[in-house]
């Protein structure tokens, strides 16, 4: 199994103006001349960790990490101005403008696996592959599951917990009631919605409890910027059209894709990496059979490196700067 390359700094770090009022962080590491690759991070709202500079060869790839609007060191933090999927997509191409970039790699796991799939259906050309983990498709069906009914059943304790801000009257509707709280003038109730909200996803992620993750989710910055923004666009049915990713999944005809996702994905289950496969001649799947949804896992972590080390070989001798 593959382990996670050494611990590397940037190189460079860029702090990037878009639509107004949004100022992205921007990075990059391993070889200025290398492999375009950029992460996708999840969330919406996550925000990128050091340890995401670590599935990438730094003698091979030209690592480029970014925080999204609102998320991580991007301010305003938490921000949900202007900030939808299409926004997001028109980010990346300003990131990948900025850098001087004809075409590049795309890295992304759960809500960075639907970003980087909807970039990739806008703007084909610009892609070389995609590496994506525990696919999430944005289906209303897949929000339900998630903070309706259907993962509740697999973790009561931890759902006790999530829905403990909410009052019994307003439960048919976790997620709305859930959003109000979050975008609400009242600080306390919105700080505990944040963090029912994302220990739920922290504590959920793993087919073993795994501290690091949850004390991540756990954190009042990633918290609040994870559940605020999660709330607005899954109220927003992700500013997609029904279905959208699958229905225009031609459009990734040409662009290999490897798809690595753990057979007991509790928040993204894998009947989705299961039907993209399907619909999407070029892609590869990989089913880990002892992991849930994070990339933190090892079984998960060490098909990523390994992906990568394959992305790279395949793509080698493609212009890619």
């Amino acid at each position: 199994m593959h382990k996670l390359y050494p611990e590397i700094k940037p190189y460079a770090t860029h702090r990037l103006r878009v639509e107004s009022p949004h100022e992205l962080y921007l990075e990059e590491s391993g070889n200025p001349k290398g492999l375009p690759v950029l992460f996708v991070h999840g969330g919406p709202g996550a925000g990128c960790e050091e340890y995401h500079r670590r599935f990438f060869d730094p003698n091979v790839y030209r690592i480029i990490l970014f925080d999204q609007r609102g998320a991580g060191r991007s301010t305003p933090h938490a921000s949900l101005e202007n900030n939808t999927t299409w926004h997001l997509v028109a980010d990346i191409e300003k990131i990948r403008e900025h850098l001087g970039i004809n075409r590049w790699i795309l890295f992304g796991g759960s809500w960075g696996s639907t970003l980087s799939l909807v970039y990739a259906e806008s703007h084909p050309q610009r892609v070389l592959g995609l590496i994506l983990r525990g696919i999430f498709l944005c289906r209303p069906w897949e929000i339900r599951w998630f903070y309706q009914e259907g993962a509740n059943r697999l973790f009561p304790d931890h759902w006790e917990e999530f829905i403990a801000p909410i009052p019994e009257t307003e439960r048919h509707d976790l997620l709305r009631a859930h959003y109000r709280r979050l975008t609400g003038e009242d600080e306390v109730a919105r700080m505990a919605s944040a963090k029912a909200w994302s220990l739920w996803e922290g504590r959920s992620a793993t087919l073993l409890p795994n501290k690091h993750v949850v004390d991540f989710f756990g954190s009042p910055h990633v918290a609040l910027s994870l559940a605020r923004i999660e709330a607005h666009y899954f109220a927003h049915d992700t500013f997609l059209e029904p279905d959208q990713i699958l229905r225009d999944v031609s459009r990734l005809s040409g662009i290999p894709g490897i798809i690595v996702h753990g057979r007991y994905d509790v928040v993204c289950p894998i009947q989705n990496a299961w039907e993209l496969a399907r619909a999407w001649p070029d892609a590869r799947l990989e089913i880990i059979p002892d992991a849930g949804h994070s990339a933190a896992e090892p079984g998960t972590s060490g098909a990523l490196v390994q992906a990568t080390i394959e992305m790279a070989a395949r793509v080698r001798t493609t212009e890619f700067s």
